[in-house]
């Protein structure tokens, strides 16, 4: 969702499955290097592998409808946005394409005399939702989706905080994971929404493909990699911004709780406007698969190494377990200073330490290194799905420094920049 000052509370929910649980207003630098650990070389443990806690691949017959153990289909119209749609029930509006895809249809059409908010309904299209099927806290959330074309187009892939049906919205938070309005066909959109920033006042940015690409052309990528206090969006792997708490301006941060997956396809309303005669239907929104994933499916991994620049490990220099121990690049050995352990409270472990920003630094070139874990924001990493090691407090990368794939080439925060020195596997 944009910030927009003429955008208003989002959706408001319209299924009776929803209406049951109460669902009211829903708005769519250099440490000195020690020495190196002197085991001899060995194969490298393998990483645990991430656990998918959902997915949905939309295989099945052509016309068939989604699986209705993952998802439940929303039926009404939405006046708390002026959407011009009525979400119909069953497959008419959301089916399988037998080719691995799920469609959502918009049409200009009313085949049985639907009422909108504004009288007879113009357009039908389909909103499906997880709730009470699957919800998730933390991990990695993405879709893959070419969504349509046109003035008018309101595609989005979100997710909504599964207490809504007791403390309402905006209370119950929403992340927008990927928004996009047909006047913007080269532009998709991430915001979170609570309480003191909801509607217009979201908390987001947006992501423009290069050079003038569409992203009705094709499919993309949309993604967060969600850690405690900490979101971070992603189209195709590039990572376009991360929120925390620091954003807020002392509002309240609610996305520390589970959340259910919403796919819908809005004609018209206050953002996109309606749609125009240069609108032609029907429009599609196209769905590759829906997937989360969660190293353990609790937001936390296995123990392992961490590979960077050359192949090599991230290492605690002479497998030294004492606090303020540098935090270096060394030949994978398979010893225990290479063994990592990615916590659910959004630490990277080793020899019982965590991995901690020298001084609560936040500027370029601060060092890394060993400390006890104690909570603090200098120890808390999100592992996008590009491949970053970030620490959201300094907005930062770990870096090899000097990009040097030299043994004993210490570790350090530096800005984001893409490079092989700042690409790690976890």
């Amino acid at each position: 969702m944009s910030l927009r000052a003429s955008r208003i509370p989002r959706r408001r929910t319209v299924s009776a499955a929803l209406l049951a649980l109460s669902l009211a207003l829903i708005v769519p630098g250099s440490a000195q290097a020690g020495p190196a650990p002197a085991a001899g070389p060995a194969p490298a443990a393998e990483p645990a592998a991430a656990a998918v806690t959902f997915n949905d691949d939309f295989n099945g017959a052509a016309g068939s409808a989604p699986d209705s153990s993952k998802w439940q289909i929303e039926t009404g119209d939405n006046v708390s946005n002026h959407e011009r749609q009525y979400y119909t029930a069953g497959n008419r509006n959301a089916a399988l394409d037998g080719q691995g895809h799920l469609v959502i249809t918009a049409r200009k059409e009313n085949p049985a005399g639907y009422q909108c908010w504004y009288g007879t309904c113009e357009y039908t299209s389909a909103r499906l939702n997880t709730s009470g099927r699957f919800t998730t806290t933390y991990g990695r959330v993405e879709a893959r989706i070419k969504v349509p074309r046109g003035q008018g187009m309101w595609p989005a892939f979100w997710m909504l905080g599964n207490d809504i049906g007791s403390v309402g919205w905006p209370a119950s938070g929403e992340i927008d994971v990927m928004e996009n309005v047909g006047f913007e066909p080269s532009t998709v959109h991430g915001t979170l929404h609570g309480p003191g920033y909801s509607g217009s006042g979201g908390i987001g940015a947006a992501y423009t493909l290069p050079g003038g690409q569409v992203f009705a052309d094709d499919f993309h990528t949309f993604a967060v990699d969600w850690a405690p206090d900490s979101v971070t969006w992603s189209v195709d792997g590039n990572v376009y911004q991360r929120r925390t708490p620091a954003d807020l301006g002392g509002n309240a941060w609610v996305f520390n709780k589970p959340f259910f997956l919403i796919l819908n396809l809005a004609v018209g309303g206050y953002w996109p406007g309606d749609p125009d005669g240069s609108t032609t239907f029907p429009q599609q929104l196209v769905v590759d698969y829906v997937r989360v994933t969660s190293d353990d499916g609790s937001g936390s991994g296995g123990t392992g190494p961490v590979t960077g620049l050359a192949g090599k490990c991230l290492d605690v220099a002479g497998a030294n377990s004492a606090n303020g121990t540098a935090v270096q690049l060394w030949d994978c050995n398979n010893t225990a200073a290479q063994q990592w352990t990615r916590a659910s409270d959004g630490t990277l472990r080793a020899l019982g330490k965590c991995l901690d920003v020298r001084e609560n630094g936040t500027a370029d070139g601060t060092p890394v290194q060993l400390w006890d874990c104690n909570d603090r924001p200098n120890q808390q990493w999100v592992v996008t799905g590009a491949r970053d090691i970030v620490n959201p407090q300094a907005d930062k990368c770990l870096d090899v420094t000097g990009n040097n794939a030299a043994n004993g080439t210490p570790a350090q925060i530096w800005t984001c920049a893409g490079t092989a020195n700042q690409k790690w596997t976890v």
